[in-house]
């Protein structure tokens, strides 16, 4: 199942060679590029990056624990305010050239595109009472779309962090995470928890991101795969997905669901050992998607374990597991995911699993460095053979999280 694509990829006269994915330009060249399209300087630079989830997926919005970690692709904004009520907002990509809006009159029903997620950003701003100026935005990013990379997540995050500054909110991580959180929720319209902005706003190099989902505690776990002669890939199948369409909500409602049925606040408080109980009390679909996200916890936990007591070569069978889980129980995964995962296990990775929401998107594989170029080979030559569009195929660390940068 893919979703339609998303407006983001067409490209924009404003620069033929950009867009998502694609080399970004420098700090300067994007401040350069903003002095041409407005007239003046911006005030900043900022970037957000997008994430990889090692394990733990669709468990964050039933306060449940993830282990995402930000990567080096980021999304940059350079914004200059202004003195009236203005938002103009503009992308080095997309072909919807310069759109404007008034703070006064900010509405989900007609924002477009890219633009409603800063617009949704400034929207939940303004409804915690944070006096948000007029500005001028330009987008710079190289964050796949559609790749279970959090491509919109980093747009958002980046935002944030830029109008926490310039406004003085004085907002803590936490705070941003809930307001990014209610920019996805109620102004894009897409049922998100809160792991992707935690990556993005609180991720650390050369650290996965333990988050707790029910109380936003984080702890940074060290996951370096190089120094154990690994490399972590990432494999984008160009199946693009959509987090607002209807796949990812109805697994939600199943997940309330459950959580009703079986008499708790949330899955979180469901045991491994309920489920004998829970394949009692509900209908089969609804099972599975419970037994999903209670061993995906479990998951979860047992990964944070052996990271810290055995290193990265030892999870794989976990990262295994939570792909077959999410393959058949929760059903999120796709044939091009499924053709990867395999194909890359067969060749020498230590573990594969799809990442992000589903329906498309990428996997990882946990790969020696000895067996990447083979992986790389064989994944290509699958997918050729299968008749799919070739995958993009790159590695992946653990980055700093949101930032000035200029």
């Amino acid at each position: 199942m893919s979703a339609a694509p998303d407006p983001l990829t067409a490209q924009s006269p404003l620069s033929s060679q950009a867009g998502p994915g694609a080399a970004q330009p420098g700090t300067a060249d994007l401040a350069a590029r903003f002095e041409q399209e407005f007239g003046r300087l911006p005030d900043g630079v900022w970037q957000a990056p997008g994430r990889v989830n090692l394990i733990g997926e669709h468990t964050d919005y039933n306060e449940g624990f993830v282990l995402p970690f930000a990567i080096d692709k980021t999304a940059r904004v350079a914004i200059a305010v202004r003195a009236d009520s203005t938002v103009r907002l503009l992308s080095t990509y997309g072909d919807q050239g310069m759109v404007s809006a008034d703070l006064g009159a900010l509405a989900a029903a007609t924002a477009k595109g890219w633009t409603k997620y800063p617009l949704g950003v400034i929207w939940a701003l303004q409804q915690r009472g944070i006096a948000v100026p007029g500005l001028d935005l330009l987008l710079d990013s190289d964050v796949p779309l559609g790749a279970g990379l959090s491509s919109s997540h980093a747009i958002e995050c980046a935002v944030i962090s830029a109008l926490n500054e310039l406004t003085r909110a004085g907002l803590e991580p936490e705070e941003m995470v809930l307001a990014t959180q209610r920019a996805e929720n109620d102004f894009v319209g897409a049922p998100t928890g809160i792991m992707d902005q935690s990556a993005s706003l609180r991720g650390s190099k050369g650290h996965a991101v333990f988050l707790d989902c029910r109380d936003q505690s984080v702890q940074l776990v060290p996951f370096e795969a190089e120094p154990a002669g690994l490399v972590m890939l990432l494999i984008d199948t160009k199946v693009s997905h959509s987090h607002a369409d209807g796949g990812y909500a109805s697994r939600r409602a199943s997940c309330e669901l459950g959580a009703e049925v079986m008499g708790v606040k949330a899955l979180r408080d469901v045991q491994v050992s309920d489920l004998a109980e829970a394949a009692g009390l509900l209908d089969e679909v609804t099972f599975r998607r419970v037994r999903h996200v209670v061993t995906e916890n479990d998951r979860v936990l047992q990964t944070v374990e052996l990271l810290a007591s055995t290193g990265p070569g030892s999870i794989g069978a976990l990262l295994d597991a939570s792909h077959v889980s999410m393959r058949d129980d929760f059903e999120i995964s796709c044939p091009e995911l499924d053709l990867a995962v395999s194909t890359a296990r067969a060749n020498g990775a230590l573990g594969a699993r799809m990442t992000g929401g589903g329906f498309g998107g990428a996997a990882i594989a946990l790969t020696p460095v000895t067996s990447e170029q083979q992986v790389r080979a064989a994944v290509g030559r699958a997918f050729a053979e299968a008749g799919y569009a070739a995958p993009d195929i790159f590695t992946v660390t653990p980055a700093a999280g949101a930032m000035r940068i200029s």
